[in-house]
């Protein structure tokens, strides 16, 4: 059978840990996930409420830009949270987070371009582009740069695009207004294209949160139920795209997708009033991130990315290993803690982190950091 080299991408390193402690489960184990983003919570349970009565009424294809009402309430989340008045038209309700990267780099960029993005990363940003035919270009960070990329880095690499993540997955770190509006100034000075990667804004702590939107119009803003609301299952996303945008990036989910699922629409527009359920589980994000990183360090992991926003921790483990795969899978084998290789971040330097969700329960969380120190202790 032929093949493609579209089809030629890394595998999500992530999945493979789940499917390991998955199997793990399966054999009467008990394993505690700190591997994937995923929140302890289920969607918003006022939101679940309010959809299970109206699962009588038909439930067929919408829009392609999504219901109407859907995408005017996150309109109005973008006045209430950052006093940014936004035109619901530039708004694209999608398929996920992942529906709405393939949507922004087809309307974007033509074949081999090269699109920017900070390492360590989301590995999904490399596979998509790659799958699309374009062309990834990692640009390394370190603590010295906050893991970011800086606007120099547009022109040195002769950009296309630039894809930027506050707070990034998975270091946490976030970007300030000066420097999300020196990041778009660098882009429109080089005819380069910037994607906002935004799904984790709500789940931060001591810094405010920055939408690429304070800084320009000329930009492709992503977003995501899944985190802050809790809906990972449902896949419904959202993006915002500059108004000459509207129609090409119409044209293009009509095509793709037809339409994000009704139901998941329909939940999403509830949960964006369910803002107190979602208040709570950011109290119980924030507590688990001080027993995370406190656990960390009294095992040994004292270098750390400062986790500003999201549910990660990213710790250098180069004390212990060379190998932060093999290492990760002894820690599931012999702590029962899943965790992720920063291999799946940084294919170049990756092999000397790992990252710890903090998305569970807090239970789970101290448990976990139970296991690692004596786990550690025994090495």
């Amino acid at each position: 059978m032929r093949n493609s080299t579209r089809g030629e991408v890394d595998p999500f390193i992530v999945m493979d840990v789940m499917e390991a402690a998955r199997a793990a489960e399966a054999s009467g184990r008990h394993i505690i996930h700190m591997e994937v983003g995923q929140p302890g919570t289920g969607a918003p349970a006022s939101a679940r409420a309010k959809l299970a009565a109206e699962l009588d009424a038909p439930l067929g294809y919408t829009v392609g830009l999504g219901l109407p009402d859907l995408r005017a309430r996150i309109a109005r989340l973008y006045a209430d949270w950052y006093g940014v008045d936004l035109d619901p038209a530039r708004v694209v309700v999608t398929s996920g987070a992942s529906g709405a990267f393939l949507l922004a780099f087809s309307a974007l960029f033509d074949n081999g371009e090269r699109v920017g993005l900070g390492l360590p990363g989301y590995p999904s940003y490399r596979q998509i582009l790659r799958a699309v035919g374009l062309t990834p270009v990692g640009i390394p960070t370190d603590a010295t740069t906050r893991f970011q990329p800086q606007p120099a880095d547009v022109a040195a690499h002769d950009l296309a695009g630039l894809i930027v993540a506050s707070p990034a997955n998975p270091t946490g770190t976030m970007l300030d207004l000066p420097e999300m509006s020196a990041l778009a100034s660098a882009c429109a000075d080089s005819d380069a294209a910037l994607i906002s990667d935004e799904i984790y804004h709500g789940i931060t702590y001591d810094r405010p949160q920055v939408t690429a939107l304070q800084a320009t119009d000329d930009v492709y803003v992503v977003n995501s139920f899944s985190k802050y609301f809790a809906m990972t299952g449902w896949r419904v996303g959202w993006m915002v795209v500059p108004s000459d945008h509207i129609r090409r990036v119409e044209r293009l989910a009509q095509n793709m997708f037809i339409c994000a699922p009704h139901a998941a629409q329909r939940l999403a527009l509830h949960a964006l009033d369910a803002q107190t359920e979602c208040a709570t589980n950011l109290a119980t994000y924030a507590a688990n991130r001080d027993i995370v990183i406190a656990g960390l360090k009294a095992a040994g992991f004292t270098t750390l990315a400062p986790p500003d926003g999201a549910f990660y921790v990213y710790a250098d483990v180069s004390r212990f290993t060379n190998d932060s795969l093999a290492f990760a899978a002894d820690i599931l084998e012999h702590a029962r803690i899943a965790v992720t290789p920063g291999l799946d971040f940084d294919p170049e330097r990756g092999q000397h982190w790992l990252r710890f969700s903090y998305a569970g329960t807090t239970a789970d969380m101290t448990e976990a950091m139970t296991r690692l120190a004596t786990y550690m202790a025994a090495r």
